[in-house]
């Protein structure tokens, strides 16, 4: 069966770089996860007694699904841990027969180029952390070959200089008659023929979490005349490639979700086709985001495709469905994400972890204390405050409290001699735990006066190193029933102190919903939120702290009267200090278009030294965004201070102009999240 192709040409000279993405963003892609590497100092050598946590990992998709005699894939799990760093090390294990979890720590060149390591089962290969590089080979795992597991590695550059080769057939992973296969978090690219090949009958693959970039042939599937192969694809970032994105010949169930296909302005790749369902292929196509490709979706008249939920931005040529497939559901479980989250979710999401391939647990983590808290008496403690108030003045070491799912209707304070506390959700979704009260400013205290804005948070944090993980804290203040209060102000959230790390939660509220601010003004508060929801009108992003919102979703809500109008953030920044950035995520709601600012300054008690500073980057916009998105402040102009977007996207993206000004790509180059976080690297723990 032929394959539309366009014409072969040579291609230009091209160094390993991470093809695509800004060296910063690759950075910020990994500061949730940590950066301790661990091993990076030994040997091959039996890494750690107990096995990381990782190590434990298995596979969703495809691979997950008992045949074969294989109940799903774990690769070396239960095998020793060893860490190699040269090419005969990584050979030795990797051919043995019995299993092993491989860590790869440092780059390995491999000699001759183009060599690919013989797989044999029941192995885990992963990089140390971003450290693990295999430079100018790759791996094949041979006919009855199952239960492997390649993660977390760079697989790069047997590029030989000729585009289309035909002669150096050097891929990254290539499978022939394996099954039970998964491909994870790596970065594959630059490579001689193809990045993935799964070939002659090779079955339950899953490759999920992958950068795929920088080459002519992406991934090919098939090359047989039977229709075997069972294959999941999900979450995949495929940039800057020409074809097989991937082809498909002859699957008996291929299930492409939630990945992006982007055919980038401005280079000389040029995409030749997107999806490809060849011969009797079966495919179902979910929620994917084709940017700028040709041809995205094309069939054979043998093949099925059945789409639904995808994004087709600026695309072109062929776009096609028909047919009958199946229902993955029949065969796994799965979640989807919107087709249009996925840019901001994938640029930070796809490729090498910093948190996995680590055989060394940091300090902090082993010596880590639980404290359970549950409403039913089940725990130790039956509110959030009673287990805080049971953590040690000025402990020197991680405190988790662990929450049980349930509705804790109370406030929250962590002193400020109570650092490295942990606040986490224990129930599978972030809905399931929920820590709300209703102050507002103008509620009274029981003492006299009033709470103040600051004072009617539901969740107080002064302490350093505090982390709040997996769920949802709110204020429920009603506004409606509460007209004759003077003081409608009502956090959910205030931050005050540095390394605050928000790592998948809900912050809910109507007016100023999350205030992250700092200890004193001459202090300086780091915030770190990502993966996670902020929802509000008013100000509801506000505060002098340095603090980022990555990868999430900003919502945008009505009012108490159901009118539409707002602001989404309020930044009263020191001078010389950075202020609020929002990355990589999306702002939406079901609110009126054009009705919602993306800030004004604050200049908190009229104070003219501050430098209230917003910047929007690489974020999609709903159309709820005025088209002149800032405004003034208590008499206090946004020209006088620091405003701008970079590169956002979404029906509420505008042109740079003198109202709506935009950073030059020197200006973003020093304006990352790296920048803002200044040395700090949030990780879980």
């Amino acid at each position: 069966m032929s394959e539309p192709r366009s014409t072969p040409r040579h291609r230009r000279s091209r160094t390993a770089l991470a093809v695509g993405v800004p060296l910063a963003l690759t950075a910020a892609g990994t500061l949730a996860y940590g950066t301790d590497l661990g091993v990076l100092g030994l040997t091959a050598q039996q890494a750690s007694a107990a096995a990381p946590s990782w190590a434990a990992d298995t596979a969703d998709g495809f691979a997950s699904v008992n045949s074969l005699g294989q109940n799903g894939t774990y690769g070396g799990r239960g095998g020793q841990v060893v860490t190699v760093k040269t090419q005969a090390e990584l050979e030795k294990y990797a051919t043995a027969t019995q299993p092993y979890v491989i860590v790869v720590a440092g780059a390995i060149t491999m000699n001759p180029v183009g060599k690919e390591i013989k797989v044999q089962s029941d192995k885990t290969i992963v990089g140390a952390g971003t450290s693990g590089h295999i430079v100018g080979g790759g791996f094949f795992l041979g006919q009855g070959v199952h239960n492997v597991i390649i993660r977390n590695l760079t697989i790069r550059d047997s590029y030989q200089g000729v585009w289309n080769d035909k002669d150096h057939d050097f891929d990254a992973i290539q499978m022939d008659g394996a099954h039970h296969v998964w491909i994870d978090h790596n970065d594959l690219r630059h490579m001689a023929d193809g990045l993935i090949d799964v070939r002659k009958d090779s079955t339950n693959v899953t490759v999920s979490w992958n950068k795929l970039s920088d080459n002519n042939k992406t991934f090919g599937i098939g090359w047989t005349e039977n229709v075997k192969t069972d294959i999941t694809i999900h979450h995949n970032w495929i940039r800057e490639t020409e074809q097989r994105n991937p082809s498909t010949d002859n699957a008996a169930h291929a299930h492409l979700y939630n990945n992006w296909l982007e055919d980038a302005p401005g280079t000389s790749i040029n995409s030749s086709y997107g999806n490809y369902s060849r011969g009797a292929t079966k495919m179902v196509l979910e929620n994917s985001y084709f940017q700028g490709v040709k041809n995205p979706v094309i069939k054979d008249s043998g093949a099925a495709v059945v789409q639904r939920g995808s994004v087709f931005s600026g695309t072109s040529g062929r776009n096609e469905t028909g047919g009958t497939a199946f229902d993955p559901k029949a065969y796994y479980p799965y979640t989807l994400d919107k087709a249009a989250d996925l840019p901001s979710i994938l640029k930070s999401g796809a490729g090498p972890r910093a948190s996995l391939g680590t055989t060394a647990a940091s300090p902090k983590a082993a010596a880590a204390t639980t404290l359970t808290v549950a409403k039913d008496g089940s725990g130790q403690y039956t509110s959030v405050q009673a287990a805080v108030n049971a953590v040690p003045a000025n402990n020197p070491s991680r405190v988790v409290i662990a929450v049980k799912p349930g509705t804790y209707r109370e406030l929250v304070k962590v002193p400020s001699n109570k650092p490295h506390v942990t606040i986490q959700g224990t129930g599978g979704s972030r809905k399931d735990t929920t820590i709300v009260y209703n102050n507002a400013s103008g509620t009274p205290k029981p003492g006299g006066g009033t709470y103040g804005t600051g004072g009617s948070a539901t969740v107080a944090v002064e302490a350093d190193d505090f982390q709040a993980r997996n769920l949802t804290i709110s204020n429920d203040f009603d506004e409606k029933a509460n007209q004759n209060l003077n003081g409608h102000q009502a956090v959910a959230l205030r931050t005050a102190a540095d390394k605050v790390f928000l790592d998948g939660i809900i912050v809910s509220g109507d007016q100023d919903t999350l205030l992250l601010d700092t200890a004193a003004k001459d202090r300086l508060g780091r915030v770190y939120v990502s993966n996670s929801y902020v929802i509000g009108n008013v100000d509801f992003i506000f505060g002098r702290a340095t603090a980022v919102v990555d990868r999430s979703v900003i919502t945008l809500k009505k009012r108490w009267d159901g009118t539409s109008a707002g602001y989404v953030t309020a930044p009263s920044t020191a001078a010389n200090r950075k202020g609020i950035l929002i990355a990589n995520s999306t702002v939406n709601g079901d609110v009126s278009a054009g009705s919602f600012y993306l800030g004004r300054p604050w200049h908190a008690g009229g104070d003219a030294s501050l430098d209230p500073q917003t910047t929007v980057r690489n974020t999609n916009l709903s159309n709820a965004i005025k088209s002149t998105p800032w405004t003034d402040m208590s008499g206090f102009s946004w020209k006088d201070d620091r405003f701008a977007e970079y590169k956002n996207s979404g029906a509420g993206a505008g042109s740079a102009s003198s109202n709506r000004p935009h950073l030059t790509d020197a200006q973003a180059a020093e304006q990352e999240v790296a920048d803002w976080l200044a040395g700090w690297t949030p990780s879980a723990s």
